[in-house]
């Protein structure tokens, strides 16, 4: 059964839900989490869970859960996931934590995209569940907000370290969130009556001394002035010792880094570059493409004029070009499963073998004796064919393959040297493209 992963789709926002909560562990497993589920079931409508992910993998139903939950026991602890098979995509994790340790409920949930919580009744919805889920489990603190705007505010450990984290929990209010639930503990360190009376679309008080805070109608448009207008008002009411200039500056840098920003790339890499922010996180996505569209790729060095190039010194020009087409074929051997364009020799698969080893880290991860015993050559053959095979090139040989060339108008260009700069580092895969050389090498021919 195949389910829609959050990976699945373009890297884009998703709504978070962190999660933790006791429950009362001395009633059967069943009885004790029926509620849970009910809540679950009653409120989720359009992303509700289609699969039940225990050691393999069910239809969801009550039975395929404690089924699930059953098989995946591990002493005083189980987990199990939950899917979707369909858009929206669906990431949720539970945990639970049992006898003879604190009975305890986790849950991670990711919908994704965001912009699916852009209606104010589906975000009504989630909040009740939200509340149900609360008003039956007791917590520390639960959040849900956006998953790339948590991540810039440095959620869940908001910049401490791992000790502190793990000593201190959520032991103050660090963050206001789209929807909180606040446990009593945090509640009777603010003053159960000043969190009360906090500026926010919706605050409510939970029969088990848990307060349940919404700042805002809907979940999508967190990035709104008058959303982080909110916000920070809600924030600077429950940590009166916070300035609220400070708490929304913040907030509107935030905003500022996560705003769309239009791609206006080198043409010569604008493929390329196209195809690496797309794979880049949405929380960095944005200002790696402010980033992209000031830098100018350096041009390429890797050419002698026409009149200056370097006779064949080969014995057989025949056993050379076959020789060149061997290495390229290394290439092909080595990229063809991810790559299947590789086969094709064309302009557009030198994009996808650049995005490729951008993608692996190819120059950091593997060992530099074998990236220039094998992949140099094969990659610098290949250019050199797709250059002969598109821009009518030709070979001229040389016994030393950093000085083989291809004639190409009126440069000879050195595919060889290139593929050498091009296996550098991860940043020369960048300033020295396959793409980028193909395209200059286009271009002066026209």
């Amino acid at each position: 059964m195949k389910v829609l992963s959050v990976h699945d789709l373009k890297s884009e926002d998703s709504l978070l839900l962190t999660f933790e909560g006791a429950f009362e562990s001395r009633g059967a497993l069943e009885s004790e989490l029926a509620p849970f589920f009910h809540a679950l079931e009653e409120y989720a409508g359009e992303w509700m869970p289609d699969v039940v992910n225990g050691k393999r993998r069910r239809k969801y139903a009550r039975a395929a859960i404690w089924k699930a939950l059953d098989e995946r026991r591990d002493g005083n602890s189980t987990a199990m996931g939950l899917y979707r098979t369909n858009w929206p995509a669906l990431d949720m994790s539970l945990w639970l934590n049992l006898p003879p340790r604190p009975a305890s409920l986790e849950v991670r949930l990711r919908v994704k995209p965001l912009s699916f919580f852009a209606e104010a009744e589906r975000c009504r919805r989630f909040v009740e569940m939200v509340r149900g889920w609360a008003s039956r489990h007791p917590v520390t603190h639960a959040m849900a907000h956006s998953a790339d705007d948590a991540t810039l505010a440095g959620s869940p450990d908001f910049g401490r370290d791992d000790k502190t984290w793990h000593r201190d929990g959520f032991d103050k209010i660090y963050e206001v969130f789209w929807l909180n639930v606040f446990g009593p503990k945090l509640v009777e360190s603010v003053g159960r009556e000043r969190m009360l009376s906090t500026p926010a679309w919706r605050v409510e008080e939970l029969p088990n001394g848990c307060v349940l805070l919404v700042t805002w109608p809907t979940a999508a448009d967190f990035a709104s002035d008058e959303a982080r207008m909110a916000q920070a008002r809600a924030h600077a009411h429950l940590r009166p010792d916070l300035d609220f200039d400070t708490l929304l500056r913040t907030l509107r840098e935030r905003s500022a880094t996560l705003a769309p920003v239009e791609p206006r790339f080198h043409p010569e890499v604008a493929p390329f570059l196209a195809r690496v922010v797309d794979r880049i996180a949405s929380h960095e996505r944005q200002r790696k493409i402010a980033e992209f569209n000031a830098w100018q790729p350096p041009e390429p060095e890797e050419w002698r004029p026409a009149d200056a190039a370097l006779p064949p010194d080969v014995e057989s020009l025949e056993r050379a070009l076959d020789h060149y087409s061997d290495l390229a074929e290394l290439l092909v051997a080595l990229l063809h499963t991810k790559v299947p364009s590789v086969f094709e020799e064309t302009p557009e698969s030198l994009t996808d073998v650049d995005h490729q080893f951008w993608l692996q880290d190819f120059p950091r991860v593997f060992e530099r004796e074998r990236i220039d015993a094998h992949a140099v050559p094969a990659i610098g053959a290949y250019l050199g064919q797709v250059l002969v095979r598109h821009l009518g090139g030709q070979w001229i040989p040389r016994q030393n393959l950093m000085e083989a060339q291809v004639l190409v108008g009126t440069r000879v260009w050195l595919p060889f040297v290139r593929a050498w700069r091009y296996m550098r580092s991860c940043q020369s895969l960048l300033d020295s493209s396959l793409t980028q050389l193909y395209r200059v090498a286009e271009r002066h021919r026209s």
